[in-house]
């Protein structure tokens, strides 16, 4: 392939390239026609096309480009091709040539120039070239030979029309793109609107289609197709143009909206300050903080260290992180209710109506209560002390909390102390650190805006030990009346007097709680319910609450007193009323899929029609285990309490032996081994075998093998079985017991002797034998539990032995 005369090979033959700019200028415009040469350089361009109609600046690299451009300065027409192609090659040394479209545009180059690496010319756009050989292909300069496709001079009807509708979009853009005006200028002084294909072409170029759409029109010669190909994409520059120009429209409207208000109100606030009728951010905060402690009575210490705090306010900048740390803790310490109390309502009529409306049953509680508060009527004021209540989950402690400030007409602030590990949350965080808050008790008196109200700390037996510290051990100087007169909270620093404070505490169990703890509160046990009180709680205060939830009247749906023993006996035996509350709304709500089917029906529910709403009971009626070596023994749990059968048998007599199961804690396996140990020295005073522990391997077990037990309650019942078993006798029927034995057969008191005999009433058992020492508790118990039942109490075993045998 060898390159033509008028593209000399050799660079050197030409002037500096530096000169390129010299040799391009003092020549008259090129027009589409004129001296239009076979061979031209090329050079390829990669963003879009270059179209005959348009006259653009184009920079390309002087690597490898800065040849041609020399030999085209030395040309007398001075043009070269631009060919687009889509992506660009990595070396422009090794041209592939079948990457080049066959359409490209002749341009005419002025005003070339070099710099940083680039050079850059004007290129005005001559005509279409198609590509027919290449010349020279193996690196730059490229030279080819073209040609140039041939048009029709007389445009048709047709493509006028077409032409008038581009000149019309042309119009409709302007307005909305003022960036095409100035090239639309350009191109009307230059060509006549009536030539169709510049003005086409132009039109193509206005466009921001893509760089393949584009070369499509270009490679399009006929006229008729190109228009119709440019005139879709044109409509569509059209339509953003104008969505782009609402667009813009709108949000200037908003920022003008918004910079117009931001002025006005910048100037209201220099016209207010000039004339005193506004202060600064610093003044406001500053006559805020001292309208708050207007009517306070605030100890000398406090009012000190507030004056100090509001000084350093007011000369600090508002700006200044030290100016928000002093903001936020004058914003507490003017918060804390100083010197403002309560008045408390000491009517102890008033009182019993709101403990008999909230609860049913609960009558040892509420006398407790009444005690409590008529001490504080005779005195004429309640100071601060601390009642823990104990008892199961769903007794009904928090209400009782409520209750009790409802009657002393106090405000009631309650939070949780489960999980809490850090001694913060009750006694704040130090002001040095990040993002301090006080504790939780000035949050309170925050909240109830008085000195003196009633605050109850939930599940104080739920607190938790970390690293952070001992929440347990900073509750002894909050809760204890000695101290907490001076309560110091670590944010504020200030001295809080708590001392009139009623704390409410309540726990499921008194195990967890620290002994400094429990040795200053008052302690109120709770137990559980028995069918009685829970169907008086259920009709009275539970089914209501459901009707309500759920929308429904009374007229609607109702449930028979019969229905509510059912449920209670054969699903909801716990010592609380959750579970049957649970139960309730389960009941309510599948009535109420009944009720939107048919609104008119009326709904009973009987004892028949339990199972088919909550399935089979949970719990039957159990057989109390009977026969030679089985006791019923009563226990304690912190969900009230439950009758623990024990049961004890010979395996074999090859040799002697004890074994126990039923995961059995050590005060338990204790008492086992006393039990052994005491009937198999005694057994001939209770009428058995003297020999009978000698060659016999005896096994005594605790059903429920999966449930740990533990207490000091079972060693009379272990006792019992193991008697019943040498003498191979069966014990008396329906008799149940509880208490502790000694080696020397001595029965020792136990605990929980009301959540025991509901217990035993549950199981419709009607005779108990409990210790001696525990006369007066049971004594204590209001009738309805007693009623019915026979109590055999014993000082020694041979009490036992003697109802049993």
């Amino acid at each position: 392939m060898s390159d033509q005369q008028e593209f000399p090979e050799d660079p050197s033959e030409y002037a500096d390239p530096e000169n390129v700019e010299h040799h391009s200028t003092g020549k008259g415009l090129a027009l589409p026609g004129q001296n239009l040469p076979d061979k031209v350089y090329i050079i390829p361009i990669h963003n879009r096309p270059f179209f005959p109609a348009q006259v653009l600046p184009v920079i390309v690299n002087e690597e490898p480009w800065a040849e041609t451009l020399d030999l085209v300065s030395k040309s007398d027409h001075h043009c070269l091709a631009l060919f687009y192609m889509d992506t660009p090659q990595e070396d422009p040394r090794h041209f592939d040539t079948s990457a080049l479209p066959l359409y490209g545009t002749l341009v005419k180059v002025h005003h070339a120039s070099r710099e940083n690496g680039k050079l850059q010319f004007v290129a005005q756009g001559l005509t279409r070239v198609r590509l027919k050989t290449w010349l020279k292909h193996h690196r730059p300069p490229y030279l080819v030979e073209v040609e140039y496709p041939h048009q029709p001079t007389e445009p048709t009807d047709e493509v006028k029309a077409y032409g008038m509708a581009l000149i019309n979009a042309i119009k409709e853009l302007l307005p909305l793109n003022p960036l095409y005006s100035e090239e639309l200028k350009n191109y009307l002084n230059r060509f006549s609107p009536n030539d169709p294909s510049p003005l086409t072409d132009f039109a193509a170029a206005l466009t921001s289609a893509t760089g393949s759409e584009l070369q499509e029109v270009l490679d399009c010669v006929p006229m008729l197709k190109r228009m119709e190909k440019v005139l879709p994409m044109l409509r569509k520059e059209v339509e953003v143009a104008r969505l782009q120009k609402e667009i813009s429209a709108e949000v200037n409207r908003k920022i003008g909206e918004h910079q117009r208000e931001f002025f006005l109100k910048e100037q209201l606030k220099v016209i207010q300050q000039e004339l005193g009728l506004t202060k600064d951010d610093r003044s406001a905060d500053i006559e805020q903080f001292e309208q708050r402690l207007e009517g306070k009575v605030l100890p000398a210490q406090a009012q000190k260290r507030i004056d100090e705090e509001m000084n350093k306010l007011s000369i600090l900048e508002t700006g200044s992180p030290e100016y928000a740390v002093t903001r936020n803790y004058l914003d507490w310490a003017t918060a804390v209710p100083w010197g403002v109390y309560g008045e408390d309502k000491l009517d102890l009529k008033h009182a019993r109506k709101v403990l008999d409306k909230h609860h049913a049953g609960l009558d040892d509680i509420k006398d407790r209560i009444l005690e409590f508060l008529a001490v504080g009527a005779y005195k004429g004021e309640i100071s601060g002390s601390i009642v823990l209540l104990v008892g199961p989950p769903g007794v009904g402690k928090t209400s009782v909390g409520k209750s009790i400030a409802e009657s002393l007409g106090r405000p009631f602030y309650r939070f949780s102390l489960g999980g809490m590990r850090d001694e913060a949350e009750i006694k704040g965080h130090r002001r040095t650190y990040i993002g301090a808050q006080p504790g939780k008790l000035v949050h309170a008196l925050k909240d109830v805006e008085v000195m003196n109200p009633v605050i109850m700390l939930d599940e104080i037996d739920k607190m938790g030990q970390s690293y952070q510290g001992d929440p347990a051990s900073a509750l002894l100087e909050t809760l204890d009346p000695e101290q907490n007169v001076e309560f110091l909270d670590h944010y504020l620093d200030l001295r809080l007097d708590l001392s009139k404070v009623l704390f409410i505490c309540t726990a499921n169990t008194l195990d967890s709680i620290p002994g400094p703890l429990l040795d200053r509160m008052e302690v109120i046990r709770l137990s559980g319910y028995i069918t009685e009180e829970k169907i008086a709680i259920a009709k009275r205060h539970l089914w209501p609450k459901q009707l309500e939830k759920a929308g429904v009247s009374k007229g609607s749906l109702a449930i028979s007193d019969s229905a509510l023993k059912a449920l209670i006996d054969g699903y909801a035996r716990e010592a609380g009323v959750r579970q049957l509350e649970k139960q309730l709304g389960k009941l309510v709500r599948k009535a109420v899929v009944k009720l939107i089917d048919d609104p008119k029906a009326v709904i009973k529910l009987g004892p028949k029609d339990l199972e088919a709403s909550l399935g089979h009971p949970v719990f039957r009626n159990e057989q109390v285990l009977s026969g030679t070596g089985v006791i019923t023994g009563l226990a304690w749990t912190s969900m009230g309490g439950a009758t623990l059968p024990i049961e004890a048998t010979r395996i074999h007599t090859l040799n002697r032996g004890f074994k126990l199961t039923g995961q059995l804690g050590d005060v338990m396996k204790e008492s086992a081994e006393i039990a052994y140990s005491y009937v198999s020295s005694n057994l001939k005073s209770f009428g058995g075998d003297p020999k009978f522990f000698d060659e016999a391997f005896v096994h005594l077990h605790v059903p429920e093998g999966a449930t740990p037990k533990d207490g000091p309650s079972a060693g009379v019942t272990m006792a019992s079985a193991l008697l019943s078993l040498a003498r191979n006798q069966p014990p008396k029927k329906g008799v149940a017991m509880t208490g502790e034995l000694t080696l020397t057969g001595h029965v020792l008191p136990i605990g929980g002797v009301r959540e025991k005999v509901i217990a035993a009433r549950r199981q419709k058992i009607f005779e108990l034998i409990l210790p001696e020492p525990n006369r007066g508790s049971f004594e204590e118990l209001p009738d309805y539990l007693k009623e019915g039942i026979t109590v055999h109490f014993a000082k020694r075993f041979a009490d036992v032995a003697k109802v049993l045998f």
